[in-house]
């Protein structure tokens, strides 16, 4: 949180808005008391809360040693215990937006380091591959252009002074054209790739004609009002008065934002090779991005080639390839594990410039005892109509032997849905939660006080959901976790392999799923003592090629297509706990 944003969100017309009213309180209740600053501690809130937008810090929105709030910033706390520190606990973002700013920008938010130890570090593709991206949407300019009236607002009685009092008037017109050249630009975009579901690659032709005008407009715009901000903030820091102090630090931000926005959408409209470009038309508000294609090259130099020491670890580094005995059973050190040859690919280690230490340790659990992997060969292949239909009478099945207990892990919010709703009127209101209904943590601690309850939820809960005991029994797997091939960036993937003659299919999707897969059956397992049943309810995994591969990657629980045999694995697993 930015004690400065909060503080003018409050005092703006907004902060008495409906809709933002009981957010602000239970803000202004948290904050006095919170040591760091972090959202993801105000439970109260869900992260994709709109209030988080107007008043978390970001390298736009910092004004530095400057800003009255400095030195009770969250981040300047952050980062002096950081300098003093030996070790620093970071998540994945903050690691890469700190290693994005080293780049092109002289910042940082870490302090350096020597050596870094990713854990879950069979993320890092996807994560660097946000960071080292662009993204501009109608949200981020109308973010900038709340700050502008919120600047209005806040130095109305010192704008006039300025330029001989036509500063002010002159602010007001710059901010109306740039929303209307926004609105121009976004409603074309819509327009072109209307009916278009999710993201959607754009081709470089599209930047021609009636839209190529659009964005001249809005980057004529953009450049303007950044221009005055600068200018005024120059005349106002020039000027001494105290009660400039917060005029001058508000244009610095704005014109910081103005700038960034005009670069990252000269930058996404104008590509470059080795990038994708995508539209999201679907999404609440329309979304240009770009994104490199391959991010090996860049991690290979910024973190491999640059830092001394990187550990790598995950329960799901390895991909397929990997066997139940002999090789990769036990703890190894050998050069060129095939069943890290994925990772490798993926991150920049596939030669042998760098020295690369690999180390494939045995699970602590008896999964032949713990588990049971069940995969019916009788349910319709996931591309039938039928398919969600008797999806949801199996899982309907499985909860009555387990009593509940369950996460139904989907690959689609379509699915999730259909399948919630189904099991609604099934099982009951009072046992079926869905992702989304609540805060992520809330469902999470309902979920394991009640021990009954089914939770169906997507992506988000096939990895980094942690709930031993008895509380979790059953995991049910819609369907075999490919990416979705139409995806611009796994697209443009797949296009650069196939280019080179290689099986895309069998080097990027199956050794992607295969991770994605790992991860969900992982759900289950948590200690020594938890027992429970993982359901595949895709016939794939056992009639087609690719489906052995698949499964020989998974823990070596016991696998049975029969839904008798779950039932006694059940009954028994209950009469041992029972004893």
């Amino acid at each position: 949180v930015c004690m400065r944003r909060l503080r003018e969100f409050k005092d703006s017309a907004e902060g008495l808005r409906p809709g933002y009213a009981l957010a602000l309180n239970s803000l202004q209740r948290w904050v006095p008391d919170t040591e760091t600053g972090d959202i993801s501690e105000l439970v109260a809130l869900q992260e994709s809360d709109p209030i988080w937008r107007e008043v978390t810090s970001s390298s736009d929105t910092r004004i530095g040693v400057g800003c009255e709030h400095y030195d009770e910033c969250f981040v300047t706390r952050m980062k002096r215990e950081a300098e003093s520190a030996r070790v620093v606990i970071v998540n994945h973002h903050l690691f890469f937006a700190d290693l994005a700013l080293r780049g092109p920008h002289p910042g940082r938010v870490l302090p350096d380091y020597d050596a870094v130890i990713f854990d879950e570090a069979h993320q890092i593709e996807d994560i660097a591959t946000n960071f080292f991206g662009v993204s501009v949407s109608r949200g981020r300019v109308d973010s900038l252009l709340r700050d502008a009236e919120r600047m209005l607002v806040a130095t109305g009685s010192e704008l006039p002074l300025l330029a001989r009092g036509g500063t002010g008037e002159h602010a007001r017109r710059l901010t109306d054209r740039l929303s209307a050249s926004s609105e121009n630009f976004f409603s074309e975009l819509v327009q072109r790739f209307r009916g278009e579901e999710g993201r959607t690659t754009v081709d470089p032709d599209v930047w021609r004609g009636e839209l190529e005008q659009r964005w001249h407009s809005l980057d004529a715009s953009l450049e303007a009002f950044s221009g005055f901000a600068e200018e005024t903030g120059e005349q106002a820091e020039a000027g001494g008065a105290s009660n400039w102090g917060r005029l001058a630090d508000a244009c610095e931000v704005l014109s910081r934002k103005g700038r960034g926005l005009r670069e990252d959408l000269a930058s996404v409209i104008e590509g470059g090779p080795g990038r994708v470009t995508w539209v999201d038309v679907s999404a609440k508000t329309p979304r240009l991005s770009a994104a490199p294609v391959d991010v090996a090259p860049v991690l290979k130099q910024r973190i491999f080639e640059s830092i001394p020491a990187v550990i790598m670890t995950s329960a799901t580094l390895a991909s397929v390839g990997s066997s139940k005995s002999g090789k990769g059973e036990g703890d190894q050190r050998s050069p060129g594990l095939p069943e890290l040859a994925y990772l490798r690919s993926r991150v920049g280690l596939g030669d042998d410039s760098i020295q690369v230490d690999e180390l494939i340790v045995r699970s602590p659990f008896d999964f032949e005892r713990m588990a049971l992997l069940y995969t019916p060969n009788d349910l319709p292949d996931p591309r039938d109509p039928r398919f969600l239909h008797q999806v949801v009478e199996r899982v309907h099945a499985l909860c009555e032997l387990t009593g509940g207990g369950a996460f139904v892990l989907t690959t689609s919010l379509r699915s999730m849905r259909t399948i919630h709703r189904g099991l609604l009127s099934r099982i009951g209101a009072g046992r079926v939660m869905l992702q989304g209904e609540a805060p992520k943590a809330s469902l999470l601690s309902r979920f394991k006080a009640a021990k009954n309850q089914v939770l169906v939820a997507t992506m988000s809960f096939w990895e980094g959901v942690d709930v031993p005991g008895e509380a979790l029994r059953l995991v049910v797997l819609e369907k075999i976790p490919f990416a979705v091939p139409s995806d611009p960036i796994v697209r443009a993937r797949s296009n650069a392999l196939e280019a080179e003659g290689r099986n895309s299919f069998m080097e990027l999707h199956v050794p992607g799923a295969a991770i994605t897969l790992k991860q969900g059956f992982g759900r289950l397992i948590r200690t020594r003592t938890d027992r429970g049943i993982v359901a595949l309810l895709d016939e794939r995994a056992t009639k087609k090629g690719y489906g052995s591969k698949l499964l020989s990657a998974l823990p070596p629980a016991r696998r049975t297509g029969d839904l008798d045999e779950v039932r006694r694995f059940w009954n028994d697993a209950a009469a041992d706990s029972g004893a």
